[in-house]
């Protein structure tokens, strides 16, 4: 395994410094993390990229690939409601065989969870925190990058879709492959009778709670063990929607050329969010209120300091993980490019009770790679 390079001990503290200032409880959550889960939140494709550990006869763990998961577990687990964590740890992340990337690196973060409050004004200061801490390396070409996962749903739910379609949409909003999937089939009709004869369909046709029963008979018949840590009904419910995306209809040719001119925005904030209201105009109200928080989080920043002259807002910035479901961002150096951020983080408010938190609980945070903050680090 690949360990990145140390960087100075003084450096490190004035990045880490921003952190100490808010006052959030350090915690070091444990490096092995339940593989099952990570899955199910950030796609099985995301296997490759993890170190996998399992004891004979044990579930399937992996290293840590991130803080956030790691850090909302362990908050759920202390039973109360709010709260904010620092960090500071090693993540570990499987890099391509031809590539010199470390697969150990450190990173500094901070997650907060609360039941209220100003969102928008809580996202600017998550934002600001970032910027403080990555400014604090030797980096003198950093810029700011801005996206919204729930603007896009807003956007969708504004073109008036079908309801079937508008919720699979929405499920890829975090899921550049399957949307593009979804744009490739535009003006397509659907398929009124799908094959029957395949798994998946055969699955599509049982009883609510006897598909996953079926799997399992399957996967004993052929000798198969469990897949992932998931159990066969979770995987008999992808095959499931997956069958009956071929009933689904399309996105017409026009919904899919608006779509793509939403996707393809890319420009300073204000220019980028007028861009956005011309394009469906202000009878999308869940858009209009989107658009509204964005001017609320823009005036916050700019009174925090952030500067946004030169900032870029893109409506396709997402993040390996598909928990984020609100305002996501990066902070980029010029000279390591889009594919090695500084800093990133984002809003996750439905990972809390997707892993078993009653109420309300919302969630926001951001992490630093100090080694790229580093104008020696290229990691």
């Amino acid at each position: 395994m690949r360990s990145e390079p140390t960087v100075p001990s003084a450096l490190l503290s004035r990045i880490r410094a921003p952190f100490l200032e808010t006052g959030a409880l350090l915690i070091d959550p444990p490096i092995l993390q339940p593989l099952g889960v990570l899955l199910d939140l950030a796609g099985e494709d995301m296997r490759a990229r993890l170190f996998v550990v399992q004891a004979e006869g044990g579930a399937e763990t992996c290293l840590r690939p991130d803080f956030t998961l790691a850090v909302a577990r362990a908050h759920l687990e202390t039973g109360r409601v709010s709260g904010a964590y620092f960090y500071e740890g090693k993540v570990f992340r499987a890099a391509p065989a031809d590539s010199d990337r470390p697969e150990e690196v450190l990173q500094i973060g901070l997650e907060q969870f609360d039941t209220g409050g100003d969102r928008p004004e809580v996202d600017a200061q998550i934002i600001s925190l970032a910027w403080r801490a990555a400014s604090a390396g030797t980096r003198d070409d950093l810029g700011l990058w801005l996206g919204d996962v729930a603007l896009f749903s807003a956007f969708v739910e504004g073109l008036d879709l079908n309801p079937s379609l508008s919720a699979r949409l929405h499920r890829c909003a975090s899921r550049p492959r399957q949307l593009r999937a979804e744009l490739a089939r535009a003006g397509q009709a659907a398929d009124p009778a799908p094959a029957q004869g395949g798994l998946a369909g055969l699955l599509a046709a049982q009883a609510e709670g006897d598909a996953g029963k079926m799997l399992e008979e399957v996967w004993a018949l052929a000798g198969i063990s469990q897949v992932g840590g998931r159990s066969a009904e979770d995987v008999a419910q992808r095959l499931i929607r997956r069958a009956r995306a071929a009933q689904a209809p399309a996105l017409t040719l026009d919904q899919a050329r608006t779509l793509e001119a939403f996707l393809a925005i890319n420009a300073e904030p204000a220019e980028a969010l007028a861009s956005i209201s011309g394009l469906l105009g202000a009878g999308a109200t869940s858009l209009s209120q989107a658009l509204e928080a964005w001017s609320i989080r823009l005036d916050h920043l700019a009174k925090a300091g952030v500067p946004l002259t030169g900032a870029r807002f893109a409506t396709h910035l997402g993040q390996a993980f598909n928990y984020y479901d609100g305002l996501t961002f990066e902070i980029r150096s010029q000279a390591l490019g889009s594919d090695r951020p500084v800093a990133v983080g984002g809003r996750y408010d439905s990972l809390p009770t997707r892993l078993g938190a009653s109420g309300d609980v919302r969630a926001v945070g951001c992490m630093v790679r100090p080694h790229r903050a580093y104008s020696e680090g290229v990691a």
